[in-house]
Formats: C-alpha cells, sequence, structure tokens
C-alpha cells in the first residue's frame, strides 16, 4: 500500500468493515515509537452532539400526541 501525493491512503473494505468504520467514523493517529497506529475514538456521533445541545431548551411541554401532530403536518 502507498500513500499518494495527497498523503492519503485507501483503508481495504475488509478491514472497514470488521471494524465498522463508516463513513465520518471519528478517528485519530497514535504515534508509539515507530508504529502508526489507527484508532477508532469514541466520540459523540453528530446526531448524538445536536440531541445534547438541544437537550432541554423546550420553553412548555408538550403531549406526545401533540408533538406527532406537529411533525406530521
Amino acid at each position: 500500500m502507498k500513500i499518494t501525493s495527497k498523503g492519503q491512503i485507501t483503508i481495504p473494505q475488509a478491514i472497514r468493515e470488521r471494524m465498522g468504520l463508516l463513513p465520518g467514523t471519528e478517528v485519530e493517529f497514535v504515534v508509539r515509537g515507530n508504529v502508526v497506529q489507527l484508532v477508532k475514538t469514541n466520540s459523540p456521533s453528530r446526531g448524538a452532539k445536536i440531541v445534547a445541545r438541544l437537550r432541554g431548551r423546550a420553553r412548555r411541554s408538550l403531549t406526545t400526541d401533540e408533538i406527532m401532530r406537529l411533525t406530521r403536518g
């Protein structure tokens, strides 16, 4: 496997599937001596970040039925 002129490599599909490396997966490089490891980070997903940011922002309580009516038009 070679590094491109832009510093990119392709992770083989079998490895991506085995390790759950989907598009958008956060990874980091860890250097230990002469070894570089690609490590999947445990950072929250984009959706989890959005939900966390919005949590507690509602101004009034709605019932589930009211929310369903609003979201379904």
